[in-house]
């Protein structure tokens, strides 16, 4: 007993020094989950300075977004660029992603498999009209993670998929990204994102309030470690629309405040894919300089830590979320 609350008294500074980093837990932070704490503010507090900082960095980046840009991603919390890149770039990029075969790394939620396969280099990541946006809506000025992605729904025999229920992703701005390599129905898994829902509004700071008094014990995982799952009828609460799942044509790119509620689509059919390009960008939200650092390098430190999950969860050390995955996406999902 004496040496476990010395062990719990040890990892205290390092729970108390999380709260100037994207930790979100509830269940495995004592402090970020604390409920006099959270009674005290403590959730609003890092919801409101994260928002504030995000903002003054986003005014810095302004050049990097035309005006009817800037204006989308306040009002609705996500931007629509369609024929996103040159014709010779994305005919290549599709090419490139449909007939990848290589190193590549699954997630099985529910009944959704997510297949992903890190790039590290191709002219997509060099385009200046699509990564100044994704830049400018991340607050830094730096190249997002990029990956060839399929989402396979359907695949298996679980139930339910986590992410096709409305959420939000942390507590902070984060930008995440899709281009879509092909056309993309509204019931074909679209993404689907509640406009106006990333506004701090005092509706909103009340529910990031109520919620924070609750999260460390709910019964959803993903609500306990930070990731709030919305309930049926919230959005009428809190004064917002429905949710609109975004039919999109080939080559359109969406970028995305994920603060704001979201989630996957429903499929017509049991079995149905939809592949894309997924970007995504997630910074420490206290840090007000939006310059970025050694991006290739960034990029190779992921992946290698990606192969030690694999390497980890081979010899039964630990359990990682993405594991070894079929060198190339599914051609026919029937």
């Amino acid at each position: 007993m004496a040496l476990a609350a010395l062990k719990k008294a040890a990892k205290l500074p390092l729970h108390i020094a999380a709260l100037l980093t994207t930790a979100k837990d509830f269940s495995r932070n004592p402090v970020i989950g604390n409920h006099v704490l959270n009674r005290m503010g403590l959730h609003v507090a890092r919801v409101c300075l994260a928002h504030g900082i995000f903002a003054f960095k986003k005014m810095l980046l302004s050049p990097l977004a035309t005006k009817e840009q800037r204006k989308a991603f306040a009002r609705d919390g996500f931007v629509v660029m369609e024929n996103a890149l040159p014709p010779e770039i994305f005919e290549k990029l599709k090419h490139d992603a449909e007939n990848y075969n290589g190193e590549a790394y699954q997630c099985a939620q529910g009944d959704t498999l997510t297949w992903r396969a890190v790039l590290l280099d191709h002219p997509v990541m060099r385009d200046k009209k699509t990564s100044n946006l994704m830049r400018y809506c991340a607050g830094k000025y730096e190249r997002p993670r990029f990956y060839i992605q399929q989402i396979q729904n359907g695949f298996l025999n679980n139930p339910g998929d986590p992410q096709k229920n409305l959420h939000v992703d942390c507590f902070h701005p984060t930008m995440k990204a899709w281009l879509f390599l092909e056309d993309v129905e509204a019931d074909n898994g679209a993404f689907t994102f509640v406009p106006g829902s990333h506004r701090l509004t005092k509706q909103r700071l009340k529910w990031e309030y109520d919620r924070s008094l609750e999260a460390a014990n709910d019964a959803d995982s993903y609500s306990a470690r930070g990731s709030f799952r919305v309930e049926d009828g919230t959005c009428e609460k809190l004064g917002l629309p429905q949710p609109q799942g975004l039919a999109v044509k080939a080559n359109t790119l969406v970028v995305a405040n994920t603060f704001g509620f979201h989630c996957r689509g429903k499929t017509r059919e049991k079995k149905m894919t939809r592949m894309e390009v997924f970007a995504i960008s997630r910074i420490n939200p206290f840090n007000p300089v939006p310059w970025g650092c050694l991006e290739g390098l960034r990029d190779k430190i992921y992946l290698t830590m990606m192969r030690k999950g694999e390497k980890d969860s081979v010899t039964g050390k630990k359990r990682a979320s993405w594991r070894k995955a079929p060198p190339h996406p599914v051609k026919d999902a029937a």
